[in-house]
């Protein structure tokens, strides 16, 4: 074994690093060029121009603590791992890594100068300052390698918990349990980074020293037994599930990360949710996850797909093993072929599972015979349990998409209110106790008890325009229209009702909508008809329901209606709305407003005529600087304002496209319409792929072309000057991409429709999915609508701050955070924050602020 000095020159090159900022993009066509594009950034993102000072002034707390870093000399070391069993086949060590490097420090530990490391769980491992050596080799025994990697198990086959088909495959599986651990030196990190990041310099190494450093937070909840997702932890304590149905818990954790901010370094912790499979018998899983009442009503198909990969224990053998699958026939015919102890090979004799447990285990399969068993083993060499004996281990995360019942559920029960989310936070932070870490100790961190303490800002609501020439401003983020007209209504005049079997009286609904509608100067004509459903439809599935009713109204009606209102008979998730709408919409063209009215007021009705309204092309309200126009830079010149968002399917689903979608304002001066592109591409990627997509020297199918010919039309065929792009969703890793891969597309379409035009760009990324919280110091309420924060938590040098234009009614606010990362129309921080803010006001939908 060498031995060299680890700080001299005896090192092995590092290996090559990936730069931070480069996120690998799946392939499709032109995704080698992106690559190529970001890895070599043109456009970086911009620093703070300075701070804004408009509105009336706040003290604020925030879920930021202080972190004192009291060593800047040192080097993290960064090492390699690699586990091999004997015969030199790897460990898949993502179940057992940990137990492993346990093992190694406990026999090992004067080898290691008994140097405290964090390990991620799977092939790094960090220290502060070297190893002995550069590279060290262990041995270790592992008694207990629990089954969830390897099946069966371990020991001879008097074992009792031994499942059928075990029986002589143990001894050759687990000849030993003796591991290599190999470590490898790979790089030093310095800690200077962290300072140095902290001063607004930039620093290539600050992402990585931070990175150790939550390492080290991850690898603390990991000692207390915490399921881990990324940097959030979750103990295994039944206070913390919530019931979702079908099997499903919801499980109150925390967030727990290091971030670099004004104010120095701060650990950000949060509550957060995940969603586990309830623990305990399968079988009762099972039927509570279909929603069953007796086993014999169990779909298997689903059942085997639902239980791949998740881990049981046995009422046998207390050991813990992966699901690999079921029987393909019920236990008490499913055989396999048990050998005798001490036969000649072919010795033994077929037997089924069911009469193999009750012989030889003294079990008896008594409630799941007539069902498929459980199968811990690999294709080749099934192993198989009965359903009864097993049990869901805890903390097992469920990926599947929830149902909107479930979903509504899991919102209703994680809700907090600001003073209980505070409390739990504190506790939280009291119960991590990080400040007896070791490891965070030697790396000269240390955490302060307190929230962090910040200015925020409080801006004046912009002035709305309503119709008759009436202006006013909303109160606290909301308003009505009591008493106001809209700026421009529309005139409904070919329309019916469609009542899928609701309870409604279709009459009364009618006459209010002409009453309401009047009040805010919509012209209704009656409806030329209601259609109501067929009492034997009721029972059809929801798609066939919906295409029976629309060739009722086809029969019916003598040619396209402006409108079909739909009247639904739940109130809440109702499965005709999907079908319902994909047709009208997106087969039809037809425009449609669904109502599930659990009373028929006038409030309800007015608030469903502002939708329409906006759906068949009025105007409810515009902000008062959009009518004389006044808006910073955006009114003087023609201006074209994009959103920009990538949706993804669930987690579990790599078969569904992601749908890319860009919204565009129109009608410059005005920027409360707007109209929207979509596309579909490659599914879970986050750049957009069809901003720009030339087919010919001629012809772009891109996005971009569409909305901008679009812009030109409505906008006395002028051309934008300037185009401010807002952009939902990507993470701080991926905004080189936006500004030199996304932006550069936009530039292309520019310019593919007239080579001599540049129009200038700005660009902005707003983030919803992050974990700081505002708190009022002086009152339990939500921050007011309208709270802007640019100080103390933001980023040491970029452009960025926090933004809570909306009143948080339910929980605890979560505001969005703006980075502007590039801005050539040259705003001031005042005018950007105060442009952001307004734009907040013109959802036509919606008469309160909304958070994005």
């Amino acid at each position: 074994m060498e031995s060299s000095n680890p700080e001299g020159d005896g090192l092995p090159p590092p290996p090559p690093i990936i730069p931070p900022n480069v996120v690998p993009i799946v392939a499709e066509e032109k995704s080698f060029d992106l690559i190529k594009k970001a890895s070599t950034p043109k456009r970086v993102p911009m620093a703070r121009p300075g701070i804004g000072s408009k509105g009336q002034r706040i003290p604020l707390l925030t879920n930021h603590f202080k972190v004192a870093v009291n060593k800047s000399d040192g080097y993290f070391f960064h090492y390699s791992i690699a586990m091999l069993y004997e015969d030199g086949t790897p460990v898949d060590g993502k179940g057992i890594g940990r137990k492993v490097l346990d093992k190694v420090k406990e026999t090992y530990g004067s080898e290691l100068e008994h140097k405290e490391f964090a390990y991620d769980g799977e092939k790094s491992l960090f220290t502060v300052g070297p190893l002995p050596r550069n590279r060290l080799d262990f041995l270790v025994v592992l008694d207990d390698i629990s089954s969830t990697r390897r099946t069966g198990s371990p020991g001879g086959s008097s074992n009792p918990g031994e499942s059928a088909g075990d029986m002589k495959r143990v001894k050759k599986q687990f000849q030993s349990k003796t591991l290599k651990v190999q470590v490898n030196f790979a790089t030093k990190i310095p800690m200077q980074a962290i300072v140095n990041a902290l001063r607004g310099q930039d620093s290539e190494n600050f992402q990585e020293a931070v990175r150790v450093l939550d390492i080290i937070l991850r690898q603390n909840a990991a000692k207390q037994g915490c399921l881990l997702v990324r940097q959030s932890f979750f103990h295994n304590n039944p206070r913390n599930f919530a019931e979702l149905g079908a099997g499903v818990l919801g499980c109150r954790g925390f967030h727990s990360s290091f971030r670099a901010t004004q104010g120095g370094l701060s650990l950000n912790m949060d509550v957060s949710t995940t969603m586990i499979v309830k623990p305990g018998p399968v079988l009762n899983f099972l039927m509570e996850n279909q929603n069953v009442k007796t086993p014999y009503q169990i779909d298997w198909i689903k059942a085997k797909r639902m239980l791949k990969n998740l881990r049981i224990t046995t009422y046998s053998s207390k050991m813990e093993y992966k699901i690999t699958g079921l029987s393909d026939k019920p236990c008490k015919e499913q055989r396999f072929f048990l050998k005798t102890k001490k036969g000649q090979d072919g010795d033994g004799e077929e037997i089924t599972v069911s009469n193999y447990f009750a012989q030889y285990k003294h079990l008896p399969v008594r409630d799941s015979a007539d069902f498929p068993c459980i199968n811990v083993g690999k294709p080749k060499s099934p192993s198989y349990f009965p359903l009864e004996l097993c049990n869901l281990i805890s903390l097992q995360r469920y990926t599947k998409a929830l149902s909107s019942m479930q979903r509504a559920s899991l919102v209703e029960k994680s809700r907090q209110k600001p003073q209980e989310r505070m409390s739990v936070l504190r506790d939280a932070l009291k119960t991590s106790k990080y400040d007896a870490d070791l490891m965070l100790r030697s790396s000269g961190i240390s955490i302060g008890a307190d929230f962090v303490q910040v200015e925020g800002r409080v801006l004046s609501a912009p002035k709305l325009k309503v119709g008759e020439g009436q202006d006013f401003f909303p109160r606290n983020g909301r308003w009505n229209f009591n008493n106001k007209k809209l700026i421009q209504p529309v005139k409904i005049e070919r329309w019916a009702i469609v009542n899928f079997s609701a309870r409604c009286d279709t009459r009364y609904l009618v006459n209010n909508m002409l009453k309401c509608g009047e009040m805010k100067g919509i012209v209704i004509n009656d409806p030329f008809f209601v259609f109501e459903e067929n009492n034997q439809n009721r029972r059809d599935p929801a798609p066939v329901r919906v295409d029976k009713m629309i060739e009722y109204i086809k029969s019916k009606l003598p040619g396209p209606p402006e409108l079909l209102l739909c009247i639904l008979p739940e109130r809440k998730n109702s499965d005709i709305y999907g079908p319902w709408k994909r047709r009208n919409l997106s087969e039809l063209g037809i425009v449609t407003q669904c109502i599930a009215p659990a009373k028929l007021n006038d409030q309800y009705i007015t608030n469903v005529l502002l939708k329409i309204n906006a759906k068949l092309g009025g105007m409810n309200s515009l902000l008062q600087v959009e009518h004389s126009p006044s808006i910073p830079l955006v009114s003087k010149c023609p201006t074209l304002i994009l959103g920009m968002d990538v949706s993804h399917g669930s987690p579990g689903r790599s078969d569904v496209p992601s749908i890319a979608a860009v919204v565009s304002s129109r009608n410059w001066p005005l920027i409360s319409r707007y109209r929207a592109a979509v596309r579909t591409q490659s599914p879970k990627v986050e750049m957009i792929a069809s901003l720009f997509k030339p087919v010919s020297d001629k012809e772009d199918a891109g996005i971009i072309r569409e909305l901008l010919l679009d812009f030109y039309a409505t906008s006395n065929s002028r051309k934008p000057d300037q185009i401010i792009i807002f952009r939902d969703g990507v993470s701080e890793s991926q905004f080189n991409q936006v500004l030199n891969v996304e932006l550069d597309q936009i530039i292309q379409a520019c310019k593919f429709l007239d080579e001599s035009w540049s129009p200038k760009f700005t660009v902005i990324v707003a983030q919803k999915n992050h974990h700081t919280k505002f708190f009022q110091t002086s009152s339990t309420e939500n921050v007011p609508a309208g709270t802007i924060i640019d100080n103390k938590v933001c980023h040491p040098k970029n452009n960025d701050f926090y933004l809570c234009s909306h009143a948080g009614m339910i929980g605890t606010t979560r505001p969005t955070h703006y980075h502007v990362l590039y801005d050539e129309l040259g705003f001031s921080a005042d005018d950007l924050q105060e442009l952001v803010h307004s734009l907040s006001y013109v959802y036509q939908r919606s008469t309160t602020a909304i958070s994005v």
